[in-house]
């Protein structure tokens, strides 16, 4: 595991957290900025993988 895919993995951690943390005290903001960090690491590790696979193919 690289130190890419441990990086969007702890996005999505923290995301988890801070949407937890957000529902459960009723906070908009911390739930919303949870979900978008969830999001952007599922969105980063693909575009990684997409990006790494052409790197392959044309290098």
């Amino acid at each position: 595991m690289s130190w890419k895919d441990l990086v969007c993995l702890c996005l999505i951690v923290i995301g988890i957290v801070l949407f937890l943390h957000g529902s459960n005290y009723y906070n908009v903001l911390t739930g919303w900025a949870g979900v978008y960090l969830i999001l952007a690491g599922f969105f980063a590790e693909i575009v990684l993988k997409i990006w790494e696979s052409l790197r392959k193919e044309g290098g």
